[in-house]
């Protein structure tokens, strides 16, 4: 048996309107209807945007790993 593991990384950018962390939340949870397995998240960049100088939205760009099964 092998016990040689491979790992794929995509990205996804999470948007919130509460916070960076319900951002990354997003993200993952739409990264698990398409991929299985996933392994790690690694945050690359947060930022906002701001309306009528107030916060208007979180958004994580956000690497997830997952195994790649061949």
């Amino acid at each position: 048996m092998n016990d040689e593991k491979v790992y794929k990384f995509v990205e996804f950018v999470g948007t919130s309107k509460i916070s960076w962390e319900d951002a990354a939340m997003n993200a993952v949870n739409t990264a698990s209807k398409k991929y299985s397995d996933l392994r790690i998240g690694e945050i690359i960049k947060q930022d906002l945007t701001i309306e009528g100088g107030k916060i208007f939205l979180y958004r994580v760009r956000i690497n997830i790993s997952y195994r790649f099964h061949l």
